[in-house]
């Protein structure tokens, strides 16, 4: 971890960012032909066991806070089985046109009949025929692309009959993240990037080489820990501005808790440059 000694030398040396970002700017994901808004709404803040801080906000209490950043033009919602957050998902789906949005979510599963099972019960969940990004959540082992070929290999074929757009891994490990940057099937990458290191994969300097590997290939790359699960809340403009600067990320995730954290991170975001 570098640590907040770290973050004050790179924030006095900085420079500052070319141009002005917003939340709702619309990028698209690598080489997938997914457009999206650069700013996804996370529901996965201290994400397991199907439960999550965003969730602890009810149904409707979640499914609103999407549609208040739907509202501010962020079309990326970013979802998990394990984070719970299906059904509130699919309560806000109910009230926006599904083509408009972009529905990003993940799977546990490490065998193939698992990843089938997951397919199906995922779009009954969220009330949806497709899923456009689905991703092997919390990858750790560097053999994973031979380990767990059976799964990558049903969700080649979910894309292929239009269940899912896009396939992709979220990595918890250097090794895994190693072996992602390396895989020509990685068609999004979801990963740890903040500039103190905080619940990371390892050194960010050595992340991000990792993550302009994956950039340079085509992948689509979305940051999470942006704010490291809420160590850098206090300096949240700085974290804001790294990952701006870093020329790698083509989105990132962040999960608010309340429409008024939503609207000062939007605020934060504009105010970057």
């Amino acid at each position: 971890m570098v640590g907040s000694r770290g973050l004050a030398a790179w924030a006095s040396s900085a420079p500052a960012l070319a141009k002005k970002y917003g939340a709702s700017d619309t990028i698209v994901l690598g080489q997938t032909g997914i457009k999206t808004s650069r700013l996804a709404m996370g529901t996965g803040t201290i994400g397991f066991d199907h439960h999550s801080n965003q969730t602890a906000l009810g149904l409707k209490g979640l499914s609103d806070l999407l549609l208040h950043g739907y509202d501010q033009g962020l079309r990326f919602f970013d979802a998990a089985d394990a984070y719970g957050s299906h059904p509130h998902v699919a309560e806000a789906l109910k009230h926006v046109p599904r083509d408009k949005v972009t529905v990003l979510t993940k799977t546990f599963s490490r065998d193939p009949k698992s990843a089938r099972t997951d397919l199906d019960r995922f779009r009954r969940e969220l009330g949806t025929d497709y899923l456009d990004v689905c991703l092997m959540h919390c990858l750790t082992e560097g053999d994973w692309t031979e380990r767990y070929k059976g799964v990558m290999d049903v969700l080649s074929e979910a894309k292929q009959k239009g269940i899912i757009r896009a396939h992709g891994c979220s990595c918890h490990s250097i090794e895994a993240l190693r072996a992602a940057a390396k895989s020509t099937w990685v068609e999004v990458d979801l990963a740890r990037i903040n500039p103190i290191g905080s619940h990371m994969d390892a050194d960010p300097k050595v992340v991000v080489e990792m993550l302009r590997e994956m950039h340079g290939a085509g992948k689509g790359i979305v940051g999470m820990k942006i704010l490291g699960q809420g160590d850098l809340r206090s300096r949240q403009d700085e974290a804001l501005k790294y990952a701006l600067s870093l020329g790698v990320l083509d989105a990132f995730t962040i999960g608010a808790e309340s429409k008024a954290e939503q609207q000062d991170l939007i605020r934060r975001i504009e105010m970057a440059a």
